[in-house]
């Protein structure tokens, strides 16, 4: 009995299979964005970190100086809330948490000409915030009740109210 097997048929299949395996295995995923980070100050000067929650939760943030790597990332203080951050503002100083929130990394001194990125994250992976970058000179010049975070085109300052208000839209 005669093959009836187009060879030619048999290596494209091939061929597409191993593409589509090269690129699984090549291709990452990433964690959906739902929350937008900011930065902020007190009166008296205290660095604040501000998330509004767009849809899913937050559970917690983390500040960093990024090393160009994942493996070299060096984390300067993380928080976790009492309880996920749902819709809405969350706000908390970074050097003396409020009552909702637990220093898991208690903050480690800012030194200048260090760019510091604030981000927040869930439990599961489930969803984050976008991060911020900042350095001292950045912090130095916000005012209580302004807010820096990273807006649709580029890093922007606003009143905490136009934050809440348009925050989500440019995420």
């Amino acid at each position: 009995m005669k093959s009836t097997v187009s060879w030619l048929l048999v290596r494209r299949i091939v061929a597409a299979s191993a593409a589509c395996v090269a690129l699984a295995t090549t291709s990452g995923c990433t964690t959906a964005v739902d929350a937008v980070t900011g930065i902020s100050v007190t009166d008296g000067g205290q660095l604040v970190g501000v998330i509004m929650v767009c849809g899913h939760h937050i559970d917690g943030a983390t500040l960093y100086v990024d090393g160009g790597d994942a493996d070299s990332e060096v984390t300067v203080g993380s928080w976790t809330a009492a309880r996920p951050l749902k819709s809405g503002l969350a706000t908390w100083t970074l050097d003396a948490p409020a009552a909702d929130w637990t220093a898991t990394t208690s903050l480690k001194p800012l030194t200048a000409k260090t760019s510091y990125t604030l981000y927040g994250w869930t439990k599961d992976n489930s969803s984050s915030a976008s991060s911020v970058d900042f350095t001292l000179t950045d912090r130095d010049g916000l005012t209580s009740g302004m807010v820096r975070y990273e807006g649709a085109e580029s890093v922007v300052t606003v009143p905490v109210a136009e934050f809440k208000t348009s925050a989500c839209e440019d995420s």
